[in-house]
Formats: C-alpha cells, structure tokens, sequence
C-alpha cells in the first residue's frame, strides 16, 4: 500500500490568506484542490511538501461567470451551457465522472506533466537509477538531453489557448494576467510559469468563437491524453475571421501552431485548406516515445485529428466519429 508523507495542512477563507500563507512557508508549501493529481502524486514520493495549502474553502475561487474562478470543479464546467463547447468538451473528457467531481479547473490547467520514467512508484523508479525530472540524473527518453522531455497532460489547456483565454496569477505582492499561451515553459519540470507564492485565481475567456476539442487516448475514458486538439474560429460569413488551433501532449507545454492559424485567416473551410492546414498542424507535433502509443503513429494522426476539429467547426456532423473514437479510440 502506498501512503500519504506527513505534512501539515491549512484551509485559509480568502486568496489573501492563503497568499501569505504561501509567502510565509516558502517552496515547501504546497496548494490543493481536488487533490486527484497531486496525492497520487505525493504517494509515489514525486513531490513531499510539508505543508498543503487548500483552497477549498476560498469562496472567490468558485466564480462561475464570464470570468471562471479556478476552484469550480470540472464537473460544473461540464454543466455551465454558457460556456464554449470547446471547453466543456476538453472538461468532459478528462478521467471519469468521480474525478471530474473532484478536479478543478485550475488544478487541469497546473496539472503535473507526465513520462513512462517518472509516473511509477518509488521502487521501481529506484530500481532505474530514478530519472532527470525527480531525484535523477538521466531523461531515460533522450539520455543526451539536459532538458526533461515529460509531456503536458492537460485537456482543458488546449481548448481555452485556442479560445485565446488569460489566468491571473495572485500573490502577496499584488497581481498579474498572463495569456494563457504564455503561462507554460517547454520543460518537463520547470513547466509553468506560476511562482510558487503565486495562486491561480481566474480564467477570463473572451467571447465570438466558434471551438471545439478532439482527445487521443487509448481507453474510451480515465487516460491521459497522448494527443489534444483544441481549435476556435471566429468566423465572418464562411470566411475564417480568425482561427487558433493548439496542440497538447505531445511536448512538454500545450502550444499554439502559428503557422497553421496563419495559413487559415481569411479562407474558406473547404476539404482542401482543410488538408492543407492539418498538414501544417502535423508537422508542428513532435511527440517523444514517454507516453502511450508509438511516437510516429501519435505524430501521423495529428493531422487526422486536427482534419475531424476544422471539419467540426465547418459544421459537418462529427457525433459518428466521435462515437467511434470513444468506443475503439485506438
């Protein structure tokens, strides 16, 4: 049986509170929410904070209108019509129901990244030598690499990065908002841009686009993505006014594919800017052998993925698709 470290715990009212909360204790303080990745995590022993810091109790963190507050679990995501397909459609597709009921917002958006080296327990990460990204020396994917290459694992990332969605990250010192883009870095360990005094208060999602979001994984539910698309359009007529596609799981940071929103501007979806535009998606991904499935088969069917989002938002009926994804997704 694996068990939880000792550790002390605090459930301040306010962000404030636990703002100074966290400036108080330092690095070894620790937020929780719903908890579902983080005290799997501890018990595995990849992270031992002294101190967890809940943010349960925070009322402003339940914030459930235009601007979303962080602690709304992904099950009122799911619930909140209002709010883009895309979005609910990446929230619904994370874990299973008993998960989602757990998971917040925010937690998906922080959610650790993830590799074959570094999601085991203890012994057996013991029994390599562990691994560049926890207690190691090594990346066991790319041994010559100075950089841990653990992939992203967020679904939610993606489909509000094509809504072009902002965070505000709050500290004692005062506050800031980062588009969401710019809030991950490319590493497996250094992957956020969030200090560790900093709360992850709200997600503001600007109005007028037309989203949706497309999950790899190799169960019908519970996994991890190996590949996310999430792509918003706004549209004037049939003519893309502007398009964002982004990419999760197949780099250690959910990525915006420039060229491929750049190439879409002022077309019309038919099958051939259609083609043309995944190719260009595809080409962007760069998927490492640290996860499930074969890299190059995670690579080629990228451009599938993106192809089923475009045609999805040109307004083709995709449910049969997706039914067969869901039931046979490998």
């Amino acid at each position: 049986m694996m068990r939880l470290p000792w550790f002390e715990h605090r459930a301040p009212t306010s962000v404030q509170e636990a703002a100074s909360i966290l400036s108080g204790e330092g690095p070894g303080a620790m937020l929780i929410a719903g908890g579902t990745d983080l005290l799997p995590n501890m018990k595995r022993r990849h992270q031992a904070p002294k101190m967890l810091v809940s943010v349960r109790k925070i009322a402003e963190l339940q914030r459930n209108g235009s601007t979303l507050g962080t602690g709304i679990t992904l099950s009122q995501v799911i619930q909140k019509k209002e709010l883009p397909l895309g979005l609910r459609q990446a929230a619904h597709q994370v874990a299973t129901v008993h998960l989602r009921n757990m998971g917040t917002i925010g937690g998906n958006l922080c959610l650790d990244t993830r590799c074959n080296y570094y999601n085991q327990n203890y012994e057996w990460r013991k029994a390599i030598d562990f691994c560049l990204k926890k207690d190691g020396n090594i990346c066991w994917v790319a041994t010559a690499s100075k950089r841990c290459v653990a992939a992203s694992s967020t679904d939610c990332a993606p489909a509000l990065m094509a809504l072009g969605a902002s965070v505000t990250l709050v500290s004692s010192t005062g506050e800031r908002e980062v588009a969401l883009e710019d809030f991950y870095n490319n590493d497996g360990i250094d992957y956020l841009k969030r200090r560790p005094d900093e709360i992850l208060t709200s997600v503001r999602i600007p109005a007028g686009f037309k989203s949706t979001y497309w999950k790899l994984r190799r169960r019908g539910a519970f996994d991890f993505p190996v590949l996310g698309v999430g792509a918003a359009i706004r549209f004037s007529g049939d003519v893309v006014e502007k398009a964002r596609i982004a990419l999760g799981a197949v780099a250690s940071r959910p990525f915006l594919v420039e060229k491929a929103n750049e190439f879409l501007h002022g077309k019309t979806l038919t099958d051939e800017v259609i083609e043309e535009a995944s190719r260009l998606v595809a080409s962007r991904a760069k998927p490492l052998d640290n996860t499930d499935l074969d890299l190059y088969w995670r690579k080629d069917v990228s451009a599938q993925f993106a192809t089923y989002a475009l045609r999805e938002l040109r307004g083709d009926d995709m449910t049969q698709m997706r039914l067969k994804i869901a039931r046979f997704p490998v």
